[in-house]
């Protein structure tokens, strides 16, 4: 799992925090003086305060430089040093819109913050519809088959803080409920997840990085935790590319069925980090050291036909039938006797728990020395430099 957090900082009229594994997003209007801006301008930035949704690093950096190159004109000041790869990715942003005119920076800013709202308003209004209480999960259970659905598709279904959060109340939910005799988990869209959300990776001072790296920590070791608590079968319904955290907690299902249009990636060591979902201890034992190996430490990318044959992946279907053949057979098995399933589980999974609970606190532990290292640092800005 990866996550470098930043405090917030104010840009593009708004306080952009960007927030992870490690703390919540926070993003709104900070009082800044403007010179010379339009009404609509103005009604713009006051927009952007009432919005909910993070748009993501790369929609922020754009919106920083707009604001910029609106109130301020062309960059003047020196590009920021290495160690501030923050300050240097605002900077190059900025300074990528060279000479556009500041009554053009206007006037694009109010289309993307107009965008922004009216993509946000139509989510809402979607969601309130469908009586949904998730804002990053699609939630329903029929005939004691549930189904979680990571609902983030434009951004692959990146994890968010929210949706860490999320994801671990619809596993509760999904246990306490005497209705759900299993609970299967996939992606909208083409991608089943794609990780952590690339705002995961921004923002923190020094003096407050150890203290936001353990608060972090702890909402990993949550999220672990519920799969490794989870009591009824649970099913992962692989409908695309899968990254990071979310291949790693897979050893903790009991079924994972997956398209041959899927892959599946652990891209740790890249960002100077380590591997967490206890797959430290379970991809070793499912697979042998070697391939667990090449997976965990060497960033190695594989099929679905490859993650079955070393025993992550259960099944793997064509992706032409795929949604076609799987739901039907979860359908099946929601009508097993309920008990009987959760009594199995138990057998089968009870006498590993303790092992799970202090493998997933060294990993986490490990996590939280490596978010605050100098590799794993510098490992990130390579990341954003080279996006950027």
């Amino acid at each position: 799992m990866a996550g470098v957090r930043y405090l917030a900082r104010t840009v593009a009229g708004c306080r952009y925090g960007v927030g992870s594994v490690m703390g919540q997003v926070g993003w709104r209007a900070a009082g800044v003086r403007f010179m010379s801006v339009s009404p609509q301008f103005e009604e713009a930035k006051e927009r952007l305060n009432t919005l909910k949704e993070d748009p993501g690093n790369e929609v922020k950096l754009k919106l920083y430089a707009l604001f910029k190159q609106a109130t301020q004109g062309q960059v003047t000041t020196k590009r920021p040093g290495m160690v501030d790869f923050v300050g240097r990715a605002k900077w190059d942003a900025w300074n990528a819109l060279g000479s556009m005119s500041q009554e053009e920076a206007q006037k694009v800013y109010i289309d993307v913050v107009n965008s922004l709202a009216g993509a946000e308003a139509s989510q809402a209004a979607a969601a309130a519809e469908s009586g949904q209480k998730y804002s990053t999960l699609l939630v329903t259970c029929e005939g004691g088959l549930r189904t979680i659905t990571l609902n983030r598709p434009k951004k692959f279904n990146a994890i968010t803080v929210d949706m860490y959060n999320e994801w671990s109340a619809a596993l509760k939910e999904a246990a306490e409920d005497p209705h759900t005799v299993i609970t299967a988990i996939t992606g909208a869209g083409e991608y089943y997840c794609s990780g952590n959300d690339l705002s995961n990776f921004t923002g923190i001072s020094p003096q407050n990085m150890h203290e936001h790296s353990k608060k972090s920590g702890e909402l990993l070791y949550g999220f672990v935790s519920s799969f490794i608590d989870f009591p009824k079968p649970l099913v992962a319904v692989v409908n695309g590319p899968a990254l990071g955290v979310s291949v790693t907690v897979m050893g903790l299902f009991d079924v994972v069925y997956a398209t041959d249009k899927a892959t599946f990636s652990t891209p740790f060591s890249r960002l100077g980090q380590s591997p967490e979902g206890c797959s430290s201890y379970i991809f070793p034992r499912l697979m042998g050291p070697a391939k667990a190996n090449e997976l965990l430490l060497f960033n190695k990318k594989i099929t679905a036909q490859e993650a079955c044959d070393c025993g992550l992946v259960t099944e793997v279907f064509p992706g032409a039938t795929f949604q076609q053949e799987v739901w039907p057979r979860l359908q099946e098995y929601a009508k097993l006797p309920a008990k009987s399933l959760i009594y199995s589980k138990s057998l089968t999974r009870d006498l590993e728990k303790e092992i799970l609970y202090k493998v997933n606190r060294a990993e986490c532990d490990r996590l939280v020395e490596r978010w605050t290292s100098e590799d794993c640092i510098n490992a990130i800005m390579k990341f954003f430099n080279r996006k950027n």
